[in-house]
């Protein structure tokens, strides 16, 4: 087998080896002849699951020994150690967090490319894997989905919540085949749906709090309050903007990926949250939208010049006359 280098995360069809810089935190994967097998990525996966080598074992239907003898092999492979060995415990250490981290991705996109081989030729069938934020928009596609598999209902829809930033991680190593963007985000790299809908920004706060009368949120408003932010960089910077002169001011008390737990927080008292606004209810909290208003809008995106299968193709040429696209390259 010849040797290809694989950036960041890709599949594995026979053998891996794995590097990284402990000081850029990147990895690197091989493959190359004689090296790690794919089925001891899903050995180490389970015992990391387990932190168990009895356990996992029974769980893999191997020998206790085996499986121990197997890990270690990996070890030696990989000249790290990956676990702490306690009396009944295995604990992951820094290495073997790492190595977890990105062997649950590759374990994840040999069983999607596998599937996707073992699909009829010329039947429409499988699995369509999207990225999704909590967004508006999603009402749109998730209609299109529905009418989509009721012509086709041997398909089956993968769907992955996450921020736009996780998103594109996974569709540039190929665990998505779609994602769901919303600004502020660079698309450069993706052909792209954009969408109609405008996602609009503002405030989620409990009804009883002294902002939970106001129709609208000024940025004055928030000098000196306690505030909840998107985990994104480049959603902070986008408040920090639209507070001005008044965002040295505010007390950030935590950033969430996912508004659920935001507003859960919220609830709670921690602080409000600065958010879109979503089509469910929260209890006891209220959205409130920003003066002057913020909206964006939202992009479904695919990878440029990506082969599909047949399945993917006839879903993408479906969104394309369903969503009716306003602009579909930057």
């Amino acid at each position: 087998m010849m040797l290809h280098e694989i950036a960041n995360t890709y599949f594995l069809y026979h053998f891996m080896h794995f590097s990284y810089d402990k000081n850029l935190n990147v990895c690197y994967y091989y493959i190359k002849e004689g090296e790690m097998e794919l089925r001891s990525l899903r050995y180490f996966l389970a015992v990391a699951q387990e932190e168990n080598i009895t356990k996992a074992a029974d769980l893999l239907h191997v020998s206790q020994p085996a499986l121990s003898r197997q890990m270690s092999i990996l070890e030696d492979e990989l000249g790290v150690t990956l676990f702490e060995r306690k009396s009944h415990r295995i604990k992951l250490t820094q290495d073997g967090l790492l190595l977890q981290r990105s062997a649950m991705e590759m374990v994840e996109l040999a069983d999607k490319t596998q599937a996707q081989f073992a699909k009829k030729e010329n039947s429409v069938s499988g699995t369509i894997s999207i990225g999704c934020g909590e967004l508006l928009s999603v009402s749109p596609l998730a209609a299109a989905m529905t009418d989509f598999r009721r012509k086709y209902p041997q398909i089956m829809f993968d769907v992955y919540s996450g921020n736009a930033d996780s998103i594109k991680h996974r569709l540039n190593n190929g665990l998505l085949d779609f994602g769901l963007l919303v600004e502020p985000v660079d698309i450069s790299d993706y052909d792209f749906i954009r969408l109609n809908i405008r996602e609009k920004w503002g405030i989620y706060t409990r009804f009883d709090s002294p902002l939970g009368r106001k129709r609208s949120i000024q940025p004055w408003n928030l000098a000196h309050t306690t505030l909840l932010l998107s985990k994104r960089e480049a959603v902070q910077n986008e408040v920090i903007n639209w507070l001005g002169p008044y965002a040295k001011t505010v007390d950030v008390a935590g950033i969430f990926n996912l508004n659920y737990n935001g507003m859960a927080a919220v609830r709670q008292g921690l602080g409000i949250a600065v958010s879109i606004q979503l089509e469910c209810r929260y209890d006891k909290v209220k959205f409130i939208p920003l003066d002057p208003p913020v909206t964006h809008s939202s992009a479904v995106v695919w990878k440029k010049n990506q082969p599909h299968s047949k399945t993917i193709q006839t879903f993408l040429d479906y969104l394309q006359n369903r969503l009716k696209p306003t602009r579909r390259h930057p």
